[in-house]
């Protein structure tokens, strides 16, 4: 039997990996796509980046590049990044595509929901960081600066640290998308979350500590929004988890109603016309006027009668089977009837 069912599965799990190659070859068309018209304005998007530093630092004071290639390929990895997050929607919308296949009716109804707000949660991310977070963090690396040190960022530097923490910022923005799935999913509810917030707030910290430069301030700026971002995904799953709860009792009453129950086998007991004679031919069942005093008087067999019951059936037809083969073996000649002797 697994030997038939393995050429069956190859053709479906070889689909799935075609399936996942053209997702993420058009993922890949859809990013380049972007970057095209994006590298013309390389130059514009780097300095917008350093709006942000260049307000704390002093006036006239410029960043640095180290490397001979730095002025090209600092401004041409920007130019990359902004096409991914620009693309980030596109890519998001190909992910789900992918596993709403395997995922129940009711389930795909969160799809645009989870798709719209992760989005748009990735994006307040970044606009967190940008608007906010830079320029607490810089005005406090560069204020506690010694005055000996002639502040001067290197533009790679200043790149990978900004790239770093905006995915640092979108990612951790998905706490709430994170938190509904998991209780949507069944593998926890929003008590039991609740009931291991301080749990969560250790790990936030660990977190922030991890992808968060080492000083206190941007680690609090990651982590109290990872924090309120946590509650407001429990109080969101609280208003979706039972109406899911909801959906799946209207299900199983569904069921119970459409399958045969001990007491509705007895009412299609009365109305059974006919009943099993001992020696396996139908005779007429006797039936009630008084339906309710034949309920009061109807049994349930017990597990013993039941098997007994079945036992004989597959006896009788144990026999019916052996005497069809009898049949079939005898010779056609004494089947046909002898002629009438005359007297």
């Amino acid at each position: 039997m697994s030997e038939e069912s393995k050429p069956s599965e190859e053709p479906i799990f070889m689909s799935h990996l075609i399936e996942l190659r053209d997702r993420l070859l058009r993922s890949v068309l859809v990013v380049f796509v972007i970057l095209l018209p994006l590298l013309f304005f390389s130059a514009e998007l780097f300095t917008l980046l350093t709006v942000p530093i260049i307000a704390v630092l002093p006036a006239g004071t410029k960043l640095i590049a180290i490397d001979v290639a730095s002025p090209f390929l600092a401004p041409f990895k920007l130019a990359i990044f902004t096409a991914i997050f620009i693309a980030i929607p596109y890519l998001l919308y190909q992910a789900w595509s992918f596993i709403a296949p395997g995922l129940y009716k009711n389930e795909r109804k969160l799809v645009v929901p989870l798709l719209v707000s992760s989005t748009l949660l990735f994006y307040a991310g970044i606009a967190f960081a940008y608007f906010l977070v830079f320029k607490l963090v810089f005005g406090f690396f560069f204020a506690i600066a010694p005055e000996v040190v002639n502040v001067t960022p290197d533009i790679n530097s200043y790149l990978d640290f900004t790239i770093k923490m905006f995915f640092a910022f979108g990612i951790c923005f998905e706490v709430p998308i994170a938190t509904i799935l998991l209780c949507w999913t069944g593998m926890t509810s929003p008590d039991k979350l609740a009931e291991k917030r301080r749990y969560f707030i250790v790990g936030v910290l660990i977190i922030s500590m991890l992808m968060t430069p080492p000083d206190i301030i941007s680690q609090l700026l990651l982590g109290i929004p990872m924090w309120l971002l946590f509650e407001a995904g429990i109080f969101f799953a609280r208003r979706i988890v039972p109406k899911r709860d909801t959906d799946e009792s209207d299900y199983d009453e569904d069921e119970e109603e459409n399958s045969i129950m001990p007491d509705e086998a007895a009412e299609a007991a009365a109305t059974t016309t006919t009943v099993t004679g001992a020696a396996g031919h139908d005779v007429p069942a006797e039936t009630s006027d008084d339906e309710e005093e034949f309920e009061e008087s109807y049994t349930e067999p017990t597990d013993e009668e039941v098997e007994a019951e079945f036992d004989r059936i597959e006896a009788e037809e144990e026999n019916d089977d052996d005497s069809d083969d009898d049949d079939d073996g005898s010779d056609p000649q004494s089947l046909e009837p002898e002629p009438d002797k005359k007297d």
